[in-house]
């Protein structure tokens, strides 16, 4: 059984989960992902936040981007495009091979969580990738311009929409696959960490699903978020973007007040550490600490902190 979980979505999550994984020998680590990214697209069920990850632990990544393959090719893509069909989503050729089998296996009756796990040892990955749901939850974002698939508002108008509240369809008919369920409520897990993604787009729907929250306000290991936001900005992607549209300061405080009903405790950049008493006032342990990743080096170190951090507060009480 892991003994170190971390809730992932998009790059930043797959960064920190890099890092864990330095740290981590075999089943002592397991990633949940987000599905609310996941659509169908030219037939296909495509999961950027489950490929993602799996991209990333398995060393296969396309490092400049974050996401897709590495050394990868485009030739369906433009065929598409010269058939004038849909290529707004970037379908690189290695990349398309695993949509193929992922959607092949499912027409099958398998679930997702076996695909994945099927898919993560073809990859010969050391890491337990798991999503938090066998169930459809899409993230449905409503904007200035009507209501639009995540893909849709993320991808094709490159999140330029002005978003006026999020939404996932879905959610209140999901629950928690058994695999993440027991994790969670498991004596042995030591440290449960909810990475440094996008709150609103990538941890949310995570969060939406049937029994996620009361799951973490149960759980016997301590729940630890680290800020997105360093110094009034988002590290990557449209994350302060959000926060000015839905009318909340762009900082670390704002974090810590949206997961505040499931945390022990929050870790915030070094850059931030005048915010900690603030912190601190909403009834949490808060730990300051260099948050952003460039290197291998930079993930490994945050990942040993936050694990070091949720050590000190598994020895107390939980007070949640």
């Amino acid at each position: 059984m892991s003994r170190l979980v971390v809730l992932a979505g998009g790059v930043g999550g797959a960064k920190l989960a890099l890092g864990c994984q330095a740290l981590c020998m075999g089943d002592d680590l397991t990633v949940v992902g987000n599905v609310g990214d996941d659509f169908h697209h030219c037939g296909l069920r495509i999961c950027p936040d489950l490929d993602t990850l799996m991209y990333t632990l398995a060393g296969v990544v396309n490092t400049e981007t974050g996401w897709g393959r590495a050394d990868e090719t485009w030739t369906c893509l433009q065929t598409l495009a010269d058939l004038g069909g849909e290529d707004w989503f970037q379908l690189g050729d290695r990349d398309l091979a695993v949509h193929l089998l992922r959607t092949a296996e499912l027409a099958k009756g398998r679930t997702l969580t076996e695909v994945t796990g099927s898919l993560c040892a073809a990859l010969d990955l050391p890491t337990r990738v798991l999503p938090v749901t066998d169930a459809s939850v899409a993230t449905r974002v409503i904007s200035d311009q009507g209501e639009l698939a995540f893909q849709e508002y993320f991808v094709r108008e490159r999140a330029e929409p002005i978003v006026k509240s999020i939404r996932f369809a879905g959610a209140d008919e999901s629950a928690l696959s058994p695999e993440v369920a027991g994790l969670l409520a498991s004596a042995t897990t030591e440290a449960i960490l909810i990475a440094p993604s996008n709150p609103w787009l990538s941890i949310d729907p995570m969060l939406a699903v049937g029994g996620m929250r009361e799951a973490l306000r149960n759980a016997p290991a301590p729940v630890v978020a680290i800020s997105p936001i360093v110094n009034g900005q988002a590290i990557k992607g449209p994350t302060a973007k959000i926060m000015r549209e839905l009318s909340l300061d762009v900082s670390p405080l704002s974090v810590a007040r949206h997961y505040r009903d499931v945390l022990d405790g929050f870790i915030l950049d070094s850059l931030d550490q005048q915010l900690a008493a603030d912190v601190s006032a909403e009834g949490l342990a808060v730990l300051a600490c260099q948050t952003i990743m460039n290197t291998l080096a930079d993930k490994k170190t945050l990942a040993q902190a936050a694990r070091a951090f949720a050590a000190d507060l598994r020895v107390h009480a939980k007070g949640k």
